[in-house]
């Protein structure tokens, strides 16, 4: 038998090499890369909700994930980084959740509000790690919770507007859910670090009442006005 070496054309074997690196454990390198973005994510997620942001440096998150920090570069420039991408992650969830709660045609507002106000609390308390990251370290990116505060508005808005007519003064109706908004997230902090020792259902009431003042205030106050 002759020992010369068969070689294997450059192509095929550009191709060979193109599919091995690709292809590892039958999984894509697409997918293995969604795979760790999503355990980076859910290890900021954990390790936020149980420390201060200082206190939390890329290489607990990568031990936390099992991945290396070659890889958390791939995908976060940094611990900020990681942090606005789970902030963004969980309140996106709770809004969705919320949304999802409120009747499509409710008799009034306070049907609308009701089961709004018990979904947000409910959520909250059943996933704590969830509550600390968007309400406990929201204050540090203040730039950031601003935005989300009127874009928060913005959903309590279209909400809102199932039930109740289209405002005669639509500045005075996005300032109050503004302020409605801001207040509910002041409240909500407040019960967290307190360890949520609250009822859900008595802060569910309490988030209802507040949010009905504002808005029939509101609407009041701008049939005076007009």
């Amino acid at each position: 038998m002759s020992s010369r070496l068969i070689r294997v054309p450059e192509r095929e074997n550009g191709l060979s090499e193109r599919v091995r690196g690709e292809t590892y454990g039958g999984r894509s390198r697409e997918a293995r890369a969604a795979d760790r973005g999503e355990r980076l994510t859910r290890a900021g997620l954990e390790l936020f909700a149980a420390r201060a942001f200082d206190d939390v440096t890329v290489a607990d998150v990568c031990a936390r994930a099992k991945v290396s920090k070659r890889y958390f570069y791939e995908h976060f420039t940094d611990r900020e980084d990681l942090l606005l991408a789970v902030h963004r992650q969980q309140n996106a969830w709770l809004l969705a959740g919320v949304a999802e709660a409120a009747p499509e045609e409710p008799a009034d507002l306070a049907a609308l509000l009701r089961p709004m106000m018990t979904a947000l609390v409910r959520l909250l308390a059943d996933h704590p790690e969830s509550a600390k990251v968007i309400y406990i370290n929201a204050p540090r990116m203040e730039l950031r919770r601003r935005g989300l505060l009127r874009k928060d508005a913005e959903l309590f808005g279209r909400l809102v507007h199932r039930v109740a007519p289209a405002p005669a003064d639509r500045q005075r109706r996005d300032r109050v859910l503004l302020g409605l908004v801001a207040g509910v997230t002041e409240v909500l902090i407040d019960w967290l670090e307190r360890d949520m020792a609250d009822d859900p259902d008595v802060l569910a009431d309490h988030l209802t009442g507040f949010a009905l003042a504002l808005l029939e205030g509101s609407d009041r106050g701008s049939r005076t006005a007009g």
